[in-house]
């Protein structure tokens, strides 16, 4: 589903963010991604999502060659990620709704499948009662959960999180991790970039390890 073969990104400075990282994820993991702050972990995280390219080696994903893929047809390869970050990125000036109907409309979805999607969406994360709201007026926790809905209103078969939990407290670090795994027991394959080691152990997935852009475990 997710292969690494060899890979290198070496930036302008000389900095190698990632340094020969040789790995698989099979299609249906669920898998962390850990690390100390310059790891490489959101490097990694770019490269799947072709924000950036490798300076070496090859990426497979989901059996297309990443470096055959051409500019113009990124948008379309896209489309089957869903993507989570952990700042949220959402628009204060537009409802919750409006929100996850984003990927949508730039895909030219119809209004009637837009609005299927995305109460869809919103109902597994248990937004729905919120979805004419300002996301302004949510909890940290809840607009975590609307970024959320906004990656997988496109049911994606590939979910990519960066520190999805980096600032949520405990309790609900763990609501969002379960949300996680609830997609990924649907199917989905979900990468999760995470520093919490507490959480990582309990919950017990597969994880590999970066340290200074070298793959350890």
């Amino acid at each position: 589903m997710i292969r690494f073969n060899r890979v290198t990104k070496r930036y302008q400075n000389g900095h190698n963010a990632l340094d020969n990282v040789s790995f698989s994820i099979e299609r249906g993991q669920m898998v962390f991604l850990t690390g100390h702050s310059g790891a490489g972990k959101s490097t990694l995280l770019r490269l799947i999502s072709l924000l950036d390219r490798p300076t070496t080696g090859s990426i497979e994903v989901d059996g297309v060659e990443l470096e055959q893929l051409s500019n113009r047809k990124i948008p379309l390869y896209r489309r089957g990620l869903g993507v989570v970050f952990q700042e949220h990125r959402l628009l204060f000036d537009r409802s919750v709704f409006e929100n996850v109907a984003l990927p949508l409309r730039v895909a030219s979805y119809s209004p009637d499948e837009i609005r299927r999607r995305v109460q869809a969406a919103l109902d597994r994360v248990s937004l729905l009662s919120k979805e004419n709201l300002n996301p302004q007026v949510l909890s940290g926790g809840e607009q975590q959960r609307v970024g959320i809905a906004r990656a997988i209103v496109n049911t994606p078969s590939i979910l990519l999180a960066d520190e999805p939990t980096g600032n949520l407290d405990p309790k609900l670090s763990e609501e969002v991790m379960g949300l996680f795994q609830q997609f990924n027991q649907f199917g989905t394959t979900v990468l999760v970039a995470t520093h919490d080691l507490a959480l990582v152990d309990k919950l017990g997935n597969p994880r590999l390890q970066l340290e200074q852009g070298q793959l350890v475990v």
